[in-house]
């Protein structure tokens, strides 16, 4: 299907359909990196397997720039396909490409400089800190690649090209397999290397992931000579970026520090902390699989709404972004229906304990009933990355946390309930307030002015 057909018939579900399986697909290959990352940790020991989950985690602190300069990518380069102004998405690719690689050696050389500082701050245990300082070592020193990676996956979202990321993490998850069950476990004849192997893996895949993206970028002559545009340029792109990028990076900032103030919440519970902590992460982890539709549904209203409102189209922007959010909340409604009488079985598989068990299912019950508000919240998160609105994302989001989700989860979990229901119905109450605001912003507000739509003289340079 060409990108002008998907471009110019916004009312066809088709159109929307052929942008996200494959970004589902993407995510699902995402999925399976972390598990065979974690299920080869835990063969080898529990220390490994704590070391990994915590710097895994962490680890994504490091990669807020990346992710934010990706939305800021998005916006910039779809609108400017949209608006036909394909030298300027071909300048916007080489600004973000070396912004990216920047940022990410100038990340890893203070990251490595501080990597025991970092580690005091996360109170490693002594069991485990030689094994998280390697894990930590090796991940800094990957960053740089990883950055170009995160970015240049952006790159292809926004020019349509869903099937090359989708290709990329595909080679990640191979080669990530291969190297850990090789290097980790000794498997296929190869030498074994323990946890040192599988950090190695990860350093190993997603440098052929990238090294795939730069071959494709390349040899399809979407990176070239001319794509590094002059001094003069960059400056004058470089604001609507960050204007994208900040909101997009703070966003994630406080999303992030949300989850883990409400992880101390859970774990400070006046009854059954530590069961409802094992359950809270067992829930997640079951949860997690079932929102890996909405993050392709998120990418895909960001990649179409770029292009509409560079093109100048904004009730058609208006008109995809429902058929979008409805496509999105119906479909993972259905799920979520065909999912609710296999909670306590899942639950049960993951945390077989019977304390545990019981907790990971409450949760999974809460969160499932609230599906259609995270999904359209997601969706419309997605909505405004399109159109460069981040700067409500980051109200929203960080709102919808710090203001609803965290005090209503310490006075129902602290003082009214006195266990983890009541943190778990705070989830629930801070997604409908989170879906509702965005949708109204969606609806009354006009987020399309952070577009590009006739500012090339203005927050936009010229092709």
């Amino acid at each position: 299907m060409s990108n002008s057909k998907q471009i110019t018939d916004p009312t066809s579900y088709k159109a929307i359909w052929n942008l996200a399986w494959p970004q589902i697909l993407m995510m699902m290959f995402h999925f399976l990196i972390g598990f065979v990352d974690v299920w080869v940790a835990g063969q080898i020991n529990s220390n490994v397997q704590a070391a990994l989950g915590m710097i895994s985690q962490t680890f994504l602190f490091f990669l807020v720039i990346a992710i934010a300069i990706g939305n800021g990518c998005v916006a910039g380069i779809s609108q400017s396909i949209g608006a036909g102004l394909h030298k300027r998405a071909a300048r916007y690719i080489g600004l973000v490409v070396l912004l990216g690689l920047t940022c990410g050696l100038i990340i890893s050389g203070l990251g490595l400089c501080g990597r025991h500082i970092f580690l005091g701050i996360l109170q490693t245990p002594e069991d485990i800190y030689s094994i998280a300082l390697y894990f930590l070592k090796i991940y800094l020193l990957i960053l740089p690649v990883y950055y170009l990676f995160v970015i240049s996956n952006a790159v292809f979202r926004a020019k349509m090209m869903v099937f090359v990321p989708m290709r990329s993490i595909a080679i990640v998850a191979l080669v990530n397999a291969i190297a850990d069950l090789g290097f980790g476990l000794g498997w296929f004849g190869f030498p074994e290397f323990g946890y040192k192997g599988v950090a190695w893996a990860t350093l190993i895949s997603v440098s052929g992931g990238t090294i795939y993206n730069f071959w494709v970028l390349v040899g399809k002559g979407i990176l070239v000579k001319n794509s590094f545009a002059p001094w003069r340029w960059m400056r004058s792109a470089l604001p609507y970026l960050i204007k994208v990028a900040a909101p997009a990076g703070g966003t994630q900032v406080l999303w992030h520090t949300g989850y883990i103030v409400l992880f101390a919440i859970v774990a400070s519970l006046p009854y059954n902390a530590v069961e409802a902590l094992a359950g809270l992460a067992a829930g997640m982890r079951i949860e997690s699989l079932l929102f890996l539709p909405a993050f392709a549904f998120n990418m895909t209203a960001s990649i179409l709404i770029g292009h509409f409102l560079g093109a100048g189209n904004k009730g058609e922007a208006k008109r995809v972004g429902l058929r979008i959010l409805g496509t999105a909340c119906g479909l993972m409604s259905i799920v979520a229906i065909g999912f609710w009488p296999f909670i306590e079985p899942m639950a049960k598989f993951l945390a077989p304990e019977a304390g545990v068990t019981i907790q990971a299912a409450v949760y999974l019950k809460y969160n499932i009933i609230s599906i259609p508000f995270t999904v359209a919240s997601m969706t419309l998160g997605g909505i405004m990355t399109g159109a460069g609105a981040t700067i409500y994302n980051f109200w929203i989001y960080s709102s919808a946390s710090w203001f609803v989700r965290l005090p209503v989860a310490y006075i129902l979990g602290h003082l009214v309930f006195k266990d983890a229901e009541g943190v778990y119905i705070a989830m629930l109450v801070s997604q409908v307030f989170q879906s509702t605001t965005m949708f109204y912003i969606f609806m009354h507000r006009d987020w399309y002015r952070f577009s590009m739509i006739k500012r090339k003289n203005a927050t936009a340079p010229a092709a």
